[in-house]
């Protein structure tokens, strides 16, 4: 089936005559990039209401709209916006459910003409924290400074919020900055740590809080704070820190604090090597809950898979939650009697999993075959929310009874029922043998109405990471166009290669020092595999990714010429510039064996760059201009090699984006539109 960019009126003879048969009507790129993604779920306290986070396309605005919804579960329940502003995000629950706070970037009313606002015209809209009644009524602004709010939490009582911003500077003290400095950027000189405030929302006599008004500085953090949490009992606060810059690229700042409330010291309870994320307490108040990302939190640092961790409220040695768990818990939740909910990803299917204690089984819940994620508990019931979709199942909210009644769980939304009235792909799990005898897994997605055919022309659709995997969920964004692609006649084969998330701790490590060209191995002799069984046709082979899906790109057309064409997107050719701009060094020196100096082999033998001789590959490019995750000029550098041997090539930058395409929806949609043009026009098909 051919793939149709618009509806125009051939396209909706065509949708009415499918619909007359039975038949649902194909997907289109208007269809695919009108798809709402859902960042947030939060239930209630008592398990009655959720509130929800979504992003869809502004076309007319070119930008993306961060909505607020509330489902209150009373009687049939139903569906209602709770803010309206467009951007606003990360909903969050006061312990009472009287109240849900957010962060928002709108544009705040101007004070009055007799009120002094000599600041106004040189502020931002930056992400501010707001709270809403639950029970109606408009959202208010709780702060209103230049400096963004990037984390909060509520008092257990719901009087009060703690909230962190990088630390204010005094009127006085930014003027004479700037006077001395213009705009000069001083790189390192001008950062600087947080100041962690505390806002009353209510000063009710059940309050301890003295009925102060107007937000209060309590301490200074040297560093930049990640997460807060206040405990149960309300006595501690517990911080994550992060860099203050948010590279990744000095170890002394992380870890978790515990501050002593209302204003006491501070102490450290844990040094991390990394980040500690979605810190959480324990219903007991003894204990932090955190995801980890990099092996045990007290070193040594590595690209391992997203594991769960507790830490004692007093410091002590971080212990492990589903410790015998050989994939990755990829999210989690506290459940009521103080055990955790969570998503783990085995293989191709992100499930979900319940342990009542540290010590106890990680078991799995009954599901559906898929992928769970947002996973939210309540705080005073049994009942969950989450996240599901499969590959023929567009994401939606589903609420449960309790964990383990989740395959009985209720759909809460239908945003993305327009989708789910298309004809969409199926797909099945694809394994193979490596070289050195690992085995390898991927996933095959054939085009509407022909599952199973064989041969078919192939897409080799790399993800990014490397720390994550493909599998059975359905994605519809600029990064992840699967469906659109097999809907466009191609047999979508996205592998799993080394490195990648859901196998076991041993085959995500297993690209060390070789960040390419092992990988690369196991992705080609998949190819071998699919080729040789007769599921794709060896002369309609092309390939494509994003990020470290662009890297392999640009690796594996410098190792074969047997790919038509290629697509490649935020991809490094060389690796010592990339270092010395990425946000995340660690991960670079990590997965090289060291930093350039140390390991310069390695740096280099495992660059595009000096093998650029041997392409013959049709290949498109793109980039953010702004990107510091893989700096632009790594796109021109492959760019400007492959025109000066004269390979076919085209390089589309998209202004103002960063990594990840998020400012106009515009440009993703456009990536996706000529990426798909150029693998029909090289790719054989």
């Amino acid at each position: 089936m051919r793939f149709r960019r618009s509806v125009g009126v051939s396209g909706l003879v065509f949708i009415f005559l499918a619909s007359a048969r039975g038949q649902k009507p194909p997907l289109t790129l208007d269809d695919f990039f009108n798809a709402v993604e859902i960042h947030a779920v939060q239930v209630s306290p008592d398990g009655h209401s959720v509130a929800i986070e979504t992003s869809r396309a502004d076309w007319s605005a070119n930008r993306f709209r961060h909505d607020l919804w509330l489902y209150r579960g009373t009687g049939e329940g139903r569906l209602v916006p709770l803010t309206n502003s467009g951007r606003d995000s990360a909903p969050d629950w006061s312990p009472d459910g009287r109240w849900i706070a957010f962060l928002s970037d709108r544009r705040q009313p101007s004070p009055p003409a007799d009120e002094p606002s000599s600041d106004d015209k040189d502020k931002k809209d930056v992400a501010q924290l707001y709270v809403i009644p639950v029970d109606g009524g408009e959202a208010f602004p709780l702060t209103n400074g230049k400096e963004e709010v990037h984390a909060f939490a509520w008092t257990p009582d719901s009087c009060m919020l703690y909230y962190a911003t990088r630390t204010p500077w005094s009127k006085e003290k930014e003027e004479a900055y700037k006077k001395e400095w213009q705009d000069v950027n001083q790189f390192r000189e001008s950062e600087r740590g947080d100041q962690i405030t505390a806002v009353p929302i209510q000063a009710s006599t059940g309050c301890r809080w003295g009925g102060r008004k107007e937000p209060r500085p309590i301490w200074q953090v040297e560093n930049r704070v990640k997460g807060l949490a206040v405990s149960p009992d309300q006595s501690r606060l517990a911080i994550s820190t992060e860099s203050r810059s948010e590279r990744g690229e000095d170890r002394e700042p992380y870890g978790i604090y515990i501050a002593e409330l209302p204003g006491g010291p501070v102490h450290l309870a844990l040094h991390t090597q990394d980040t500690a994320e979605n810190i959480r307490w324990s219903p007991d108040s003894h204990h932090i809950f955190f995801s980890y990302s990099h092996g045990m939190p007290e070193g040594p640092y590595e690209d391992s898979q997203s594991r769960l961790y507790w830490v004692d409220a007093g410091g002590s040695k971080s212990i492990r939650w589903a410790g015998s768990f050989a994939g990755s818990v990829e999210g989690f939740a506290v459940t009521k009697d103080g055990g955790i909910l969570a998503a783990g990803r085995m293989g191709t299917e992100v499930e979900p999993y319940a342990q009542a204690s540290a010590n106890g089984d990680f078991t799995k819940q009954p599901e559906w075959a898929g992928t769970y994620e947002h996973i939210s508990a309540a705080l005073q019931s049994s009942r969950v929310a989450f996240v599901f979709s499969s590959l023929e199942r567009p994401a939606e909210v589903y609420l449960a009874e309790s964990p383990d009644q989740m395959e009985g769980a209720k759909p809460i939304t239908s945003f993305n029922r327009p989708l789910a009235e298309r004809e969409l792909p199926k797909g099945k799990p694809y394994r193979w043998t490596a070289d050195d005898g690992a085995t390898v897994e991927g996933m095959l997605i054939y085009p509407p109405g022909r599952f199973e055919t064989k041969p078919l022309p192939m897409f080799v659709f790399i993800h990014g990471g490397p720390e994550d995997a493909d599998g059975n969920h359905f994605e519809a964004d600029w990064y992840q166009w699967a469906a659109l692609a097999a809907t466009d006649g191609w047999l979508v084969f996205e592998p799993n290669y080394r490195g990648s998330t859901g196998y076991g701790d041993a085959f995500a490590l297993d690209i060390v020092p070789h960040i390419v060209s092992r990988p690369g191995k196991d992705i080609l002799e998949g190819v071998d595999a699919l080729v040789k069984e007769g599921i794709a046709d060896p002369s309609r082979l092309t390939m494509g990714g994003y990020s470290y899906g662009g890297y392999m790109t640009n690796w594996l057309i410098t190792q074969t010429t047997r790919f038509k064409a290629a697509v490649t997107g935020a991809g490094a050719v060389e690796h010592v510039a990339n270092w010395g701009n990425d946000d995340t060094t660690f991960d670079d020196a990590y997965f090289l064996g060291g930093v350039p100096w140390e390991a310069e082999s390695n740096f280099n033998a495992e660059a595009a760059l000096w093998q650029i001789g041997k392409v013959s590959t049709p290949t498109h490019v793109v980039g953010g201009s702004e990107d510091i995750r893989v700096y632009v000029g790594e796109d021109y550098l492959l760019e400007r090699a492959l025109h000066t041997r004269g390979i076919p090539t085209s390089l589309l930058v998209f202004p103002g984006e960063g990594h990840s395409l998020s400012k106009n929806p515009w440009h993703g949609k456009i990536k996706v539109r000529e990426e798909l043009k150029w693998l029909n026009k090289y790719g054989g098909k």
